[in-house]
């Protein structure tokens, strides 16, 4: 139980629903509860909530949200926390699928004085100021400009109360900018919050989905179809989110999109993309511009079937069935290729197997795994139980160590796990913390160029593949028959 024999506590604004955008604002001076039980002082009737679920409590000049022991516990960032405090503003869902609850601590009044002062002191010195020589002023401010001299004209006294009600609608002018900018941000961390919870929630789809895999229970096939609708509906709320805050912008050019769809859907948050990562992208498309391979394998891929039975073995694991272009990266969709001699043996196939991994995943190697010839006696160079394999392996690694980034799979595959794993590990199991974002910035300089390139390679043919006559491919998306399913 959280103590209340605390000095006055700030305002602390609550927001609530299942996305906590709704517009209804609830300021709190002192402690409450948050659950199902009408004496609740927030009220919310959801099969997620308990009747007492949280305690929201002054303490130590701190604002605190205390679980109460409740029977689905509270999420924040799809992590569960017991108690938690709120540092400026906090946003946590009560269950890991249920009503999302904004909490945000409004600031002191002198600095929020001190912010529409300095929004005031600039319309001021835009329309009262001394122009510069030379400069040209814009429309609205050349009327103003007039009424203002118009104004001066006139007496004193009302030349004085025009200027008092111009500077009113100025500070109000001021004080709504920033309250914009504040729900702005508000919004911003809420969606990535959501994303995060949706992200754990993959995890706990995956991990179920492995162990059922084989049991053909029906039961279990009707929990997972449960926890899937919870995702969709995750999903639903955070695509409304994308949209309140303009992420995918109409001015945006449809390449730039399509880096940002691509990023979800290899499982990471639009919102938390680096700044040059579309540039980055974009280097890598040129670089597939000036070859024909692209070209080349797609047309390779096509004309074998390999196509659809990558895309369907991927689906069948729940994978994005853009993992295809790895393969593409792999062996550019050549089944009987082999990569050069290593300490871990020869990689054979389009998937490009060490024998190590390719045992582990059911594999049968054959009497030339040695050599570098193909081996009809060798499953890595048989596609379909060869694209099998792959699939497993890259379920596994995207439903534990990878914390379901794309990304980051891909960066396992190929600098191997004994690489990569030790790393992504020192990060924390979760979603928000371990992604590929984070893996770039605190470890660049331990990725091999030869991963960083790797990576980069699928993820633009990827982009390039969703609308290759966009970038001047002859050619349709090779996964465009998935749109019809």
């Amino acid at each position: 139980m959280l103590r209340e024999d605390n000095p006055p506590a700030p305002v602390l604004h609550l927001r609530s629903g299942e996305d906590a955008t709704e517009p209804v604002d609830v300021q709190f001076r002192s402690s409450f509860r948050i659950g199902r039980a009408k004496d609740c002082g927030v009220c919310i009737e959801n099969r997620y909530v308990s009747r007492n679920h949280v305690e929201v409590a002054y303490e130590s000049g701190q604002w605190w949200v205390c679980d109460l022991d409740s029977s689905n516990g509270v999420f924040v960032a799809g992590e569960k926390v017991q108690k938690i405090a709120v540092d400026g503003e906090l946003t946590f869902t009560l269950g890991i699928a249920g009503p999302v609850v904004h909490l945000e601590v409004e600031p002191p009044a002198a600095a929020q004085s001190a912010g529409e002062n300095t929004m005031v002191a600039r319309y001021v010195e835009r329309y009262f100021g001394k122009a510069a020589e030379g400069s040209i002023a814009g429309e609205h401010t050349m009327y103003v400009r007039r009424a203002i001299e118009q104004v001066q004209k006139k007496q004193r006294s009302s030349y004085l109360q025009v200027i008092l009600v111009l500077g009113a609608l100025i500070a109000t002018a001021g004080g709504y900018a920033w309250y914009e900018f504040r729900q702005l941000q508000s919004q911003k961390t809420s969606a990535q919050a959501l994303f995060y919870t949706m992200k754990s929630l993959d995890l706990d789809i995956a991990n179920l989905e492995r162990l059922v895999v084989d049991s053909n229970s029906a039961v279990a096939a009707e929990e997972i179809r449960k926890y899937r609708n919870r995702r969709n509906e995750l999903e639903r709320s955070y695509d409304q989110f994308l949209a309140n805050l303009h992420v995918y912008d109409p001015k945006m050019t449809a390449k730039e999109r399509l880096v940002l769809r691509v990023a979800r859907i290899f499982g990471e948050s639009e919102l938390a993309m680096p700044r040059d990562f579309a540039g980055e992208v974009n280097l890598y498309i040129k670089k597939w511009q000036s070859s024909d391979r692209l070209s080349k394998a797609i047309q390779r891929a096509r004309a074998n079937g390999y196509t659809a039975t990558i895309a369907d073995d991927l689906l069948a694991q729940g994978l994005p069935p853009q993992f295809f272009y790895l393969a593409l990266q792999e062996s550019d969709f050549d089944p009987y290729t082999s990569g050069p001699v290593t300490r871990k043996g020869i990689a054979k196939g389009m998937w490009q197997f060490i024998p190590e991994t390719a045992v582990k995943y059911g594999l049968h190697l054959g009497p030339l795994v040695d050599l570098r010839r193909p081996d009809p006696g060798d499953d890595r160079h048989h596609y379909e139980k060869a694209t099998k394999a792959a699939a497993k392996y890259l379920k596994e690694l995207y439903s534990t160590d990878a914390q379901a980034s794309g990304f980051l799979v891909m960066a396992c595959y190929n600098w191997g796990e004994d690489n990569v794993l030790p790393i992504v590990r020192g990060m924390p199991a979760n979603p928000r913390e371990r992604n590929f974002w984070k893996l770039l910035a605190g470890h660049r300089d331990r990725i091999p160029q030869e991963t960083y390139d790797y990576v980069f390679y699928i993820v633009s043919a990827a982009v390039i593949g969703e609308d290759p006559r966009l970038f001047g491919f002859n050619f349709d998306n090779p996964l465009g028959h998935l749109e019809s399913k």
